[in-house]
């Protein structure tokens, strides 16, 4: 076969073979990259465009239904109490109702975060109408009768100044005392080496007979699954982490009705007690110096005016029951935050306040630094991606180049090698004839 007509077929055969696989790669290549730059662009808006006016508004509906879950919560809890006073009163059936009632928390162990369901109450107590204990269940196991106590002296209850019995007594049917939180005081040099506040908060209702009053049932509802629903929730986030970082600005909190912080991030601000049962006070404009210098750094929102005039605001309005928005300045730092009420009452929380409110906030300029280091991490990415998808296009197509021409004389040598001698003269003949005409 003459060279031109081999060079004709070896040039059709690669044509064919590039129109067969090298366009339709190249398309997928070209397609795919378009994605991940299309994806890079949208990840990259996110992170910078999270605290726009929509976003702002999510996270006020995030706080709404967070402090929607705490008083559901808390109104399951009250009801149990009333269930507790139709139980036999025997320490068999209460050890038994403290062990079924158990509900999950994250916990740290050995360096290691799992969850783990533990009963939803330290403590469950019959006391009769004198304030002497009857039967009492603490962590599950039935107190012996030597640790009965008579806990209308407040001194005698577990953190030295518990009043729940004296309260109760006075309730009518089917009403029902709830305490403060109530713990020992973490400060802050504790807490950061490691030790986190723990405490309860007291729930009692009386029980009658004929006589009229007989006693008192009391449950201490572990603080860890209150804390639980501010504890692990970043507000700009939809999951959740073990703990949130303060530092960032960008965490949850939760205060009561009085504007005490009663969970926190940096357990230092949470209100506790002094070994002797008496309350650490809260920072003012004239002990914040003395009592920050000593690591006690308990936080009263309405007190605090003195850093700024925006907290005493958002605690009024939170207290008055409203959910709002709002952005301030403090430490020269813009702050955003969304708050909602908790809309649990009894006797010790009225309305409007009730329990008390959800506050989610971000310190927007360290948000915007972060989301912009995010911003310049994802593009850096993206060209990283583009540039290896590139490099894997050429470097394809001229492997492809290769392969092609490879085939291509592959295929013409076995096309040669099967034409008959005859064929082949004819075909030289044919033209040199061809070639004389001309």
């Amino acid at each position: 076969m003459p060279e031109n007509k081999k060079d004709k077929q070896l040039f059709t055969v690669a044509r064919v073979f590039f129109l067969l696989i090298v366009i339709p790669l190249s398309l997928m290549a070209i397609l795919i990259a378009n994605g991940m730059l299309k994806l890079g662009i949208t990840a990259k808006e996110r992170a910078i465009n999270v605290l726009d006016q929509k976003s702002q508004e999510e996270i006020k509906i995030r706080a709404i239904n967070t402090a929607d879950e705490v008083a559901n919560f808390l109104t399951e809890r009250k009801k149990d109490l009333l269930i507790a006073t139709i139980l036999p009163a025997t320490d068999s059936t209460y050890k038994k109702f403290v062990n079924e009632n158990k509900k999950a928390i994250w916990i740290k162990e050995d360096n290691k975060i799992r969850q783990a369901y533990v009963p939803l109450y330290t403590e469950m107590a019959l006391i009769d109408r004198s304030g002497k204990e009857l039967v009492k269940i603490v962590n599950g196991e039935v107190a012996p009768r030597s640790k009965l106590v008579n806990v209308s002296t407040p001194a005698n209850t577990q953190y030295k100044s518990e009043d729940y019995f004296n309260k109760a007594r006075k309730l009518k049917k089917g009403d029902v005392y709830v305490s403060p939180v109530t713990g020992w005081y973490v400060n802050k040099s504790e807490f950061e080496k490691g030790k986190r506040f723990t405490g309860i908060i007291r729930m009692a209702t009386p029980f009658f007979d004929q006589e009229g009053l007989a006693g008192v049932i009391a449950l201490a509802l572990d603080y860890r699954h209150i804390a639980g629903f501010t504890d692990h929730v970043i507000p700009t986030q939809s999951g959740h982490v073990y703990e949130a970082d303060a530092s960032t600005g960008n965490y949850a909190y939760m205060a009561d009705n009085k504007g005490v912080i009663i969970s926190h991030p940096n357990d230092y601000h949470i209100a506790g007690l002094y070994g002797d049962g008496t309350p650490v006070p809260p920072l003012t404009d004239k002990t914040v110096e003395a009592m920050t210098k000593k690591g006690e750094e308990v936080l009263n929102l309405n007190l605090l005016g003195f850093m700024d005039t925006g907290l005493p605001e958002i605690a009024k309005d939170a207290a008055a029951g409203n959910a709002g928005i709002k952005t301030y300045k403090f430490a020269g730092q813009t702050k955003f935050v969304a708050y909602a009420p908790i809309k649990f009452y009894t006797d010790d929380y009225p309305k409007p306040a009730g329990f008390g409110w959800i506050g989610m906030g971000v310190n927007v300029e360290k948000f915007n630094e972060l989301a912009m280091k995010a911003s310049q991490n994802i593009e850096k990415e993206m060209k990283a991606w583009t540039t290896t998808i590139i490099l894997i296009i050429i470097i394809s197509i001229v492997l492809l180049f290769f392969i092609s021409a490879i085939l291509a004389r592959g295929i013409s040598r076995s096309i040669a090698a099967e034409v008959p001698e005859e064929a082949k003269d004819a075909a030289q003949m044919y033209d040199e004839e061809d070639e004389d005409d001309k």
